[in-house]
């Protein structure tokens, strides 16, 4: 019998420094996926991906509007974030990732979760890319 494998956002796997976060967005990467802003920094000394999300107060005012945001991109992360994982342990290198929500309206649960597949496949790419 095959169990299914359990999909967890830990405490570990959070981007909470602010020291990298401020590091990250002073020196990072970033792009564009319309309704997400995705910065990105590799880092040498450790390994695995730490990632962060945030929605605008200026857009949303409300912070239960902010959070739900927030808790749907978790969500949509951290069922699919696997693939990344495991191809960045591979590398033995570190990622830094933070999602930031530009969108003006409150998504759907579907629509936030179709655009993080297409951010992972890009990241993956990226990945990829930075082993060659």
């Amino acid at each position: 019998m095959q169990t299914a494998q359990r999909l967890f956002l830990r405490k570990e796997h959070k981007l909470k420094s602010r020291k990298a976060i401020e590091q990250l967005f002073s020196k990072g990467k970033s792009f564009t996926n319309f309704p997400f802003r995705i910065c990105l920094q590799w880092v040498d000394f450790e390994e695995g991906v730490k990632v962060g999300f945030t929605a605008s107060s200026r857009n949303f005012k409300n912070a239960t509007d902010r959070n739900r945001i927030k808790r749907l991109m978790r969500e949509a992360y951290r069922l699919q974030k696997n693939e990344l994982q495991a191809q960045i342990q591979l590398q033995n290198k570190g990622m830094h990732l933070f999602f930031i929500f530009t969108g003006k309206e409150l998504p759907s649960y579907e629509l936030v979760f179709e655009k993080m597949t297409t951010v992972l496949k890009k990241l993956l790419k990226t990945t990829s890319e930075n082993i060659e």
